[in-house]
């Protein structure tokens, strides 16, 4: 499931474009953010589907070798450690991800060539031959491998990020995020199987996105002036166009969403700064934040719910 943080880069990323234009249609844009966001779970589910491939392909590479003119000691009784991993057997027949599957049209037939590359390059890995020597198997053991194989192997190899932009231009971005619930589905596994969740709370977390994107937007001239007046030195036009809409997006969240800490919507958008803009924008962000904070709190405009969220004065 996304986390807050990567709910917040994804709506950062659509009001940048919806800010380059003219005559923005707010509906579009909002419908875009959410699609966009959808999209990682077909990423989430093309990686998950790569690995009951990639198990698919190791059983007709045992079958091929068997099959040899003239098979080896090895060929005839092979390691099925790979082959016999819990985890990835219960993937495999997980009638779960077989309706995603189906439902989001997502297949590997048009490039398995690639699935048979990975697996005979997972082979040669350190990783593999080291689990495959392994002489006390174990569930926990069969998971953390498949976890390792994802984060370690999968995550930064070039090929299937090339193609994975190739069919989503926005996924170049989106890796990490799908690549963590991948991981997380292997990390729940306690004997059975299920796919994780876009959102933790669905209904919280749209609320959350939809708010943020909308308040931002409505905001947009009034939150020009509050940043206008503790940046006396500076002219909002001199001041980097990704500080001036992340500073925004947190006055949004200061005034309009009221479940989250002033302080937790700080941290978050100074540490997306320090991804997204320049090396000096965590320091002005949060420089600039600090006495919008105090006068929104001095003006009573903020106001949290829930325990332990009541701001002091």
């Amino acid at each position: 499931m996304l986390n807050r943080r990567y709910l917040r880069i994804k709506t950062m990323q659509t009001l940048y474009s919806y800010f380059q234009q003219d005559k923005p249609d707010i509906a579009f844009y909002e419908k875009e953010l959410f699609k966009s966001l959808d999209k990682i779970y077909d990423l989430y589910i093309y990686v998950l589907v790569l690995f009951t491939d990639m198990h698919h392909t190791a059983l007709l590479v045992t079958e091929e070798n068997k099959n040899k003119r003239l098979p080896t000691k090895e060929d005839l009784d092979p390691n099925l450690r790979f082959i016999d991993n819990v985890v990835l057997t219960h993937l495999t027949h997980s009638s779960e991800l077989k309706t995603e599957v189906l439902n989001r049209k997502i297949s590997w037939q048009s490039d398995f060539d690639l699935v048979r590359k990975l697996y005979a390059e997972l082979r040669t890995t350190d990783l593999y031959k080291n689990y495959m020597a392994s002489t006390n198997p174990s569930a926990k053991e069969d998971k953390q491998f498949l976890i390792s194989v994802a984060t370690e192997f999968l995550y930064e190899h070039d090929l299937l990020n090339h193609l994975f932009e190739e069919k989503n231009i926005h996924w170049a971005d989106d890796t990490y995020g799908a690549f963590s619930m991948v991981s997380r589905t292997f990390e729940n596994f306690t004997g059975s199987l299920k796919l994780v969740p876009l959102y933790k709370d669905a209904e919280d977390d749209t609320q959350f996105i939809s708010t943020l994107f909308r308040k931002t937007i409505a905001g947009d001239k009034e939150y020009d002036k509050i940043i206008d007046d503790k940046t006396k030195n500076w002219e909002l036009e001199r001041i980097a166009a990704m500080d001036v809409l992340l500073m925004k997006m947190a006055i949004a969240e200061f005034l309009h969403v009221n479940n989250v800490p002033v302080k937790v919507s700080l941290n978050e958008y100074i540490d997306i700064s320090k991804e997204y803009s320049t090396p000096n924008s965590k320091t002005f962000i949060n420089g600039v934040l600090d006495k919008i904070i105090a006068d929104l709190k001095h003006d009573n405009k903020i106001q949290k719910t829930g325990r332990g969220l009541m701001e002091g004065k």
